[in-house]
């Protein structure tokens, strides 16, 4: 039944996180472009997003993000299938003094029927691929629809099939990372210090296909489109001006076509009709 409830390739990637969680935090919280990247999501979801909402967060994680919006005053319900990463969020929690703000669960997104807590919720937020960690995310987003308040708001941030950066690291002679998203509907093989499990790929249009009946799309910009990858370590450290430049610019064009759907990322919402 376990297996059933939690498919396998969600458990092998929540062993990996949990062998990471007591210094996840540690290990990314300097990085620079992630910082940005977690600036631009952030500032994507506040401009959706009446003073008090109530927000239902899927995969997440440490609860960076849980913790930053509940201190905005919004309440928050985390979920996630780590057990590692639900026990540093409660730790957070506690540390911040959130209880109030913040609840969690251990749940999968591909078991959201079985919620406990079902709202309903004013957003449903999903941050940084977790939903690119199964290739049921049809399930996943037929969900949706009611655990959330009438014109209520769906934030995803989810990879593409096709990231600039990524193919320009052909040129750099790292063919097997510049090639991995092309020809990968069986799923492409990702690990964390040893931990192996499988990542899928899908465009907007995948995702905006199957949610037309019942969901409007709001917005999709692309992100880390102009400016690189967090993975191309010290970028923004040993070429600061050129940064600020990339910044600027993808801060021009994140929605503009094809620079919303060639990034490393698109952060895409859908508001419910």
């Amino acid at each position: 039944m376990e297996v059933t409830a939690h498919p396998i390739n969600e458990l092998n990637a929540a062993d990996a996180f949990t062998g990471q969680s007591g210094i996840f935090d540690e290990l990314y919280s300097a990085n620079t472009i992630i910082n940005y990247k977690r600036e631009r999501v952030r500032n994507h979801v506040l401009q959706y997003l009446a003073p008090g909402s109530s927000i239902l967060e899927l995969n997440s994680g440490t609860g960076e993000d849980a913790t930053w919006f509940a201190q905005k005053g919004f309440k928050v319900h985390a979920t996630d299938i780590s057990a590692g990463m639900q026990d540093q969020l409660r730790l957070k929690v506690e540390k911040h003094h959130l209880t109030e703000q913040v609840s969690n669960e251990l749940c999968s997104y591909t078991n959201l029927d079985n919620l406990e807590n079902k709202g309903p919720y004013d957003l449903i937020f999903s941050n940084f691929a977790g939903l690119n960690c199964t290739d049921n995310i049809d399930k996943v987003l037929a969900s949706l629809s009611p655990l959330l308040n009438s014109n209520g708001i769906i934030t995803l941030v989810i990879l593409p099939k096709f990231c600039l950066w990524e193919t320009l690291l052909l040129f750099k002679g790292k063919f097997r990372t510049a090639f991995r998203r092309f020809f990968s509907s069986g799923g492409r093989k990702a690990h964390i210090e040893g931990n192996y499990f499988k990542c899928w790929y899908y465009n907007p249009s995948y995702i905006t296909n199957r949610m037309k009946e019942q969901f409007d799309v709001l917005s999709v910009e692309g992100l880390c489109t102009i400016v690189p990858p967090s993975y191309i370590e010290g970028f923004a450290e040993k070429h600061p001006s050129a940064y600020v430049f990339l910044k600027n610019w993808e801060d021009k064009l994140k929605t503009r076509w094809p620079w919303r759907v060639m990034g490393d990322y698109y952060i895409i919402s859908l508001k419910k009709k």
